[in-house]
């Protein structure tokens, strides 16, 4: 199945997770973190209490509770702050970790949104080449993992990821 870029509602996609672009608190925010929370309903919320925040680049997971996926897999982005303070790696360590979880769920598909790209201000031509080369690299070694959809609200975070991963698939012919 490999990597799909679509423009859509990650609220809406079927997938066994989904993930969240959260905060540290995983207690709900604006943008996807709002949307997820809103549209899995109250019992997310409760259950993410339990789990006393999360570190960024970390990732954590709960049900999907009124989603149409199983699974959310919660993880803080990076702040951008001119790319000094280790932005790269966290971001990377995301993905990473995200993919992890999914794994050891016995995910076969995963969705993400355009993770740091948003409030946090991560510049998105970079986000997409950490985001499409460390999936990339995970669906390699992967036996479980089949498919991963980046799904983006608009249709420039669509075109940034479809060019990231056109980039790639250059680079690994």
């Amino acid at each position: 199945m490999g990597i799909e870029i679509v423009k859509g509602d990650i609220t809406k996609f079927r997938a066994d997770a989904i993930v969240n672009a959260a905060n540290t608190s995983l207690l709900g925010g604006g943008g996807v973190d709002g949307a997820i929370h809103r549209a899995a309903g109250p019992g997310l919320l409760a259950e993410c209490r339990k789990l006393h925040g999360c570190e960024t680049g970390k990732a954590k997971i709960t049900a999907g509770y009124a989603l149409p996926a199983r699974y959310v897999i919660h993880t803080p982005g990076p702040v951008w702050h001119g790319g000094t303070a280790g932005e790269d790696g966290l971001l990377a360590s995301c993905y990473r970790s995200c993919l992890q979880l999914a794994e050891r769920h016995g995910c076969r598909t995963v969705a993400f949104p355009s993770i740091s790209t948003g409030a946090y201000r991560f510049p998105l031509e970079r986000a997409a080449a950490i985001a499409i080369r460390e999936i990339s690299a995970f669906l390699r070694a992967s036996t479980t993992v089949r498919g991963v959809t980046l799904v983006c609200f608009d249709g420039r975070t669509a075109a940034a990821y479809e060019a990231a991963l056109e980039r790639s698939r250059r680079t690994d012919a």
